[in-house]
């Protein structure tokens, strides 16, 4: 068995050292109680056919069987009970630190990733290895510990015929050799195929509107049900394996009871044995039917867990490519920022990597290496002050939202091209660079939550105060108040129950709340109305005096009043400068404004 796979799960075993050493002090009481019994039937049997029993004695030996009984019950109890209870321990610590760890990965990692394969390695995958640390384990220690008691007491009884009843025992461990390997391969695939049920699944509950506003219900149930289909064919060969290696093991016993039945009666009928003796021989073996049966579900379980864990491991074996570095981090923890932020020479690309379902899996997800053609930004050199606002425009694609990501370190560009107050970005922990930041997405992303809970999401203990302040400023706080339920209203899985510009503004209010040194706005005021961004940007501009604004826009009334505005085009600052100094260069930034001019007009009439 590919016990090597297994190397990532020994330092959670090594924490429970001494549940695993009760628990198998218990498995050694068990069995070394239970292997009792049939000495005592031995007994039973010799002295009813040679001396005679009286009742007393027939009394005795009944309550010495109960006793033998109730004793192996007991400690079997405490065995589950220790090693049972040892894998949910180890399943809750594994769960944890999985979870901390996928938190720690970067952005690239979950851009290559599907949601659903994520969640079958944190669900299935993870069942599997509780499985393979707790039945199985106890399963294969009781299944070890009686055969070599048992053992020990066939061969007291005859060598001879124990050579006999385990003749079938290579042939047993050629057997399991050929069918383990098997399962485990054809386990590898059917889970690769569960993630592919669950992330399409996934898909669907999220994009559920989507869907029914392209009547795609038919559509996308056929496909699951394909998706579904092929599972099953995996599956179905892995069944017919299991359902062949249990029954085989079993004829194997079947035909070590013919053996012992035969070569042992011989022995009973020449009195080289007592028919004490072969009784309680042929007890061991029927005793042993279980541990020999146990064998081959333990082999199921023991590959499949250890797929399960490989695939486990192939995400705790990615490394975050955005971390603290400790060679370059020289500024202490929580130190302040003004605000000054300045790119230079900034040219950055992105390095798409293979998703964890690929054959080759590698470690990094994101790159400032520049590829041939693969550019996104190219030599930009830009200042902004600290406390003054920037405006970013250009047409799409134009890596707008790529410049901005590499304020926050959401994308990590190039040593020594980003600077936040003279200092190189690397030089700050990312919690306290991140923590002085307010950056709004481009994609608004709400929690299945309060209102109030996703307006103070990153401020521990904000007061009501607070949220309703940042709720004003972001001028969802009228909105709210007409909900029933007003800030403890539910807004469903990624703020389904409201509107795109109610989610915008719940996500400006969120990072205001946050009275950050540095805010960046992504194009987070798409979804609403003329009239109400210039009522938010009005409050911003209160609110961020002295401090940074970063906002990209492609609305001219948005970005006119930034004391900087720069032309973003293929990656490249083309023009830079006031709103009327932009004018002035009669370039992409007059054409938009006389396009927007016009569009104005012409709605006016």
């Amino acid at each position: 068995m590919p016990f090597s796979k297994l190397r990532p799960l020994f330092p959670y075993m090594k924490r429970y050292w001494k549940g695993f050493l009760a628990g198998t002090l218990a498995v050694f009481c068990t069995n070394g109680i239970m292997v009792q019994a049939p000495r005592l039937v031995q007994r039973i049997v010799d002295d009813l056919l040679h001396r005679g029993v009286d009742h007393r004695q027939l009394l005795t030996w009944c309550w010495l069987l109960v006793a033998v009984a109730a004793g192996k019950g007991i400690f079997q109890f405490l065995t589950r009970w220790v090693v049972i209870g040892i894998s949910r321990e180890i399943e809750f610590d594994l769960r944890n630190d999985l979870f901390r760890h996928l938190e720690a990965l970067d952005f690239g990692f979950y851009q290559r990733t599907r949601t659903g394969d994520i969640m079958a390695r944190a669900t299935n995958d993870l069942n599997a290895v509780r499985t393979l640390l707790g039945p199985a384990i106890m399963y294969s220690a009781n299944t070890v510990v009686f055969t070599l008691a048992a053992l020990y007491f066939m061969l007291r009884i005859s060598p001879q015929l124990t050579l006999w009843a385990f003749l079938p025992l290579p042939v047993a461990s050629i057997i399991v050799q050929y069918f383990g390997a098997r399962i485990h391969e054809r386990f590898e695939r059917i889970q690769a195929k569960f993630s592919d049920i669950s992330a399409r699944a996934q898909e669907n509950f999220s994009g559920a509107r989507l869907i029914r506003a392209y009547a795609q219900e038919d559509a996308e149930i056929a496909l699951f049900e394909r998706e579904n289909l092929d599972y099953i064919k995996r599956s179905m060969p892995l069944a017919r394996l299991m359902g062949m290696l249990w029954p085989t093991l079993e004829m194997l016993l079947g035909f070590a009871l013919v053996i012992v039945l035969w070569v042992g009666g011989r022995q009973v009928l020449q009195h080289r044995i007592s028919v004490g003796k072969f009784v309680e021989f042929n007890m061991y073996i029927a005793m042993l039917t279980w541990p020999v049966i146990a064998l081959g579900w333990v082999i199921n379980i023991f590959q499949r867990g250890t797929a399960s864990m490989e695939r486990i491991d192939q995400i705790m074996r990615q490394q975050p490519t955005i971390a603290d570095d400790p060679a370059l981090v020289t500024v202490p923890e929580g130190t302040p920022i003004r605000g000054e932020i300045e790119f230079r020479n900034l040219t950055f690309a992105y390095d798409f990597q293979p998703s964890l379902g690929d054959a080759k899996l590698s470690d990094r997800a994101l790159s400032s290496t520049v590829q041939p053609g693969s550019a996104v930004l190219h030599n930009v050199s830009l200042r902004v002050p600290a406390g003054t606002s920037l405006a970013i425009v250009g047409p799409t694609g134009s890596g707008k939202s790529t410049l901005v990501s590499l304020i926050p370190r959401i994308a990590d560009a190039a040593p020594g091209s980003v600077f936040i107050d003279g200092r190189p970005i690397r030089d700050y922990p990312l919690d306290t660079l991140r923590r002085q930041i307010g950056y709004v997405p481009q994609e608004t992303f709400l929690f299945s939550a309060t209102i109030r809970d996703n307006i103070a999401f990153g401020v521990e203990e904000a007061t009501e105060e607070q949220v309703h302040r940042a709720a004003e400023i972001s001028r969802i706080a009228h909105d709210v108040e007409g909900f029933p339920e007003g800030y403890l209203t539910m807004v469903g899985e990624r703020g389904l129950t409201l509107s795109g510009g109610q989610k915008q503004r719940t996500a400006i209010a969120r990072a205001v709340i946050r009275e950050p040194r540095i805010l960046v706005l992504d194009d987070a005021l798409a979804s609403v109305d003329t009239h109400t961004e210039d009522q938010i940007l009005n409050r911003l501009r209160e609110v961020m005096k002295g401090r940074t604004t970063i906002f990209i826009s492609h609305r001219v009334s948005t970005v006119r009043n930034a004391d900087r505005i720069a032309v973003l085009h293929h990656g490249t600052i083309v023009e830079y400068g006031t709103h009327d100094e932009l004018l002035a260069l009669n370039g992409y930034y007059t054409d938009l404004h006389d396009k927007q001019l016009l569009e104005e007009e012409l709605e006016t009439a």
